[in-house]
């Protein structure tokens, strides 16, 4: 999932499409380079670009202020089209490449943000901030030993900035963890077996029990309920779920294929990122999933949000109880990287344990890549392939047990692309995928005799938008994302005729737990970073 809210649509500055940041920590950092004359920025003379006037520099100050009040109200595309003007005036001016960099950051554009850091740092080589943007962009991207050489670098710049020295020393920290992983082969090794059965529930458990080991309609009532009085479901019930649901889905299909005849529908869902809440007022608007209500949620289930427990065990437990009709895709968020970054390790560590992580890591890797309604939709979570020769097939070939490979190979795009609104591919803002425009979509879906492709991966503020000239949808049911971006959420509804059907929802309040609250409490701590100097 992404906080691209309304979508990127490529236009602007080469393939990435550079855009902004506002020069604001999370929280209570002040605007550190609002102040800083941006005539007089100290930049070197790069490319032998021609000086602005003063008039442009004047006006490019202007469209620097603008962006940097967007940013701090977390309109962060509108802060990239204002530091995108501003650069067009004073394109010299590395603060602001560094500025837009971290709006990428923001915006998990981290390809882009790439790209402006280097521009930045190639103005600026003693410019701190060129470096800290660049570091956590590569960091996000799982590039650990190019993070630390910036974090290095920005240290040897400033050697008494304690902020730079403490994301050296956890990046530093990652790397060396990483390394004896690889050296003991983690990655390779099977889960640890937990036997449930040998697991004891305590007569002080108040919480909802698996008769014969089945999950009921009943039992979900329950759970769901307890959940929202903020309690755990019993570990022994937790790992029967777990173990259950790895098994169901280690028997279907990379591809599914879903079957709605007339009289029937499905529903599908977008991103839910561990906001439980929003997910119970899902199934409080459109029903519970049963087998005459079935559902599709389209990946990222956790991160971010911190109730990724309590919304994965609720899709989970309906999985086990409706195999047929629950229906589950893998987001790019179910994923090792993703879940030590943003948070959902750290939450399964602290509410349960470590090795339950494993399990789940298991599960998620089983989980379907993509799923077809009628043979006329192809549901996934980001988008399409780097080569118009990918066919459906091929989807159904996947081996998909596995994390993403780096490469670009079909498993990696379908969880990492997305649509743009030009033609033809580019390269992906992400640094992962690729962006692919209306005629892509229109020979893809021609050549798999489809009509219609259904993705997720980007925060829109309606919940959903169309493009493609209606051939492509997003849809998003995560509303006011992250507590803070203020959009909707959206379901769709197809019934047999397969014409969708849209319904818009609004956030419900949450118990008292900020997004990405135990990042770093299993794994890697980004919220330093992506809040960071």
């Amino acid at each position: 999932g992404s906080l691209a809210r309304g979508g990127w649509k490529g236009r602007g500055l080469g393939p990435y499409r550079r855009g902004g940041r506002g020069e604001r920590r999370a929280g209570s950092e002040k605007m550190s380079d609002s102040g800083e004359s941006d005539a007089a920025s100290g930049a070197s003379t790069h490319d032998e670009k021609p000086a602005p006037t003063p008039e442009q520099v004047a006006e490019s100050d202007s469209y620097k202020a603008q962006a940097n009040k967007k940013f701090q109200e977390n309109h962060h595309n509108e802060a990239i089209e204002l530091y995108t003007k501003a650069i067009e005036l004073n394109p010299g001016n590395h603060i602001l490449f560094a500025n837009r960099s971290f709006a990428h950051i923001k915006l998990e554009n981290y390809g882009s943000a790439l790209i402006d850091a280097t521009e930045s740092i190639e103005l600026a080589p003693s410019y701190i901030k060129g470096y800290f943007r660049r570091g956590t962009a590569y960091l996000a991207l799982g590039k650990l030993k190019q993070a630390k050489q910036d974090f290095t670098k920005a240290v040897k710049i400033e050697p008494k900035n304690t902020d730079a020295r403490k994301k050296l020393d956890e990046v530093t920290k990652a790397l060396r963890q990483e390394r004896f992983s690889e050296a003991i082969g983690v990655d390779s090794a099977p889960p640890v077996v937990v036997d449930p059965a040998n697991i004891e529930v305590e007569a002080s458990y108040d919480g909802p029990h698996l008769e014969e080991g089945r999950v009921t309609a009943k039992f979900m009532e329950d759970l769901m309920e307890h959940f929202k009085s903020e309690k755990k479901l019993h570990k022994k019930y937790a790992y029967m779920i777990l173990t259950q649901v790895r098994d169901i889905l280690k028997a279907e299909a990379s591809l599914v294929e879903v079957d709605v005849p007339k009289g029937e529908h499905i529903t599908v869902c977008g991103d839910v990122h561990g906001q439980f809440y929003d997910l119970c007022n899902i199934f409080q608007i459109n029903g519970v999933p049963s087998v005459q209500n079935p559902y599709l949620f389209n990946g990222d289930f956790v991160d971010r949000g911190s109730f990724g427990i309590e919304t994965i065990f609720t899709l989970f437990g309906f999985k086990a109880l409706y195999p047929n009709h629950m229906h589950l895709n893998r987001g790019n968020h179910e994923t090792v990287n993703m879940n030590k970054m943003y948070g959902f390790e750290g939450e399964v560590v602290h509410k349960y344990a470590r090795d339950m992580m494993d399990l789940f890591t298991d599960a998620f890797r089983w989980l379907p890549l993509s799923h077809t309604i009628n043979g006329k939709v192809l549901v996934l979570h980001g988008g399409l392939f780097s080569k118009d020769e990918t066919s459906l097939q091929d989807l159904k070939k996947i081996d998909r047990h596995c994390e993403p490979p780096d490469d670009s190979c079909p498993m990696t795009e379908l969880l990492w692309s997305d649509p743009i609104n030009i033609p033809g591919r580019q390269q992906s803002k992400r640094g992962v995928g690729v962006a692919f425009g209306p005629d892509v979509a229109e020979r893809f879906l021609k050549a798999n005799n489809l009509e219609l492709l259904v993705r997720s991966h980007e925060c829109k503020d309606e919940g959903y938008e169309v493009d493609h000239d209606g051939k492509t949808i997003t849809v998003f049911s995560a509303p006011n994302y992250c507590d803070q971006m203020g959009n909707k959420g959206a379901f769709i509804r197809f019934e047999a005729d397969m014409k969708p059907v849209y319904t818009q929802f609004d956030a419900v309040p949450h118990p008292n737990a900020r997004p990405m609250q135990y990042a770093g409490m299993g794994g890697f701590n980004l919220m330093q970073f992506l809040g960071g100097n």
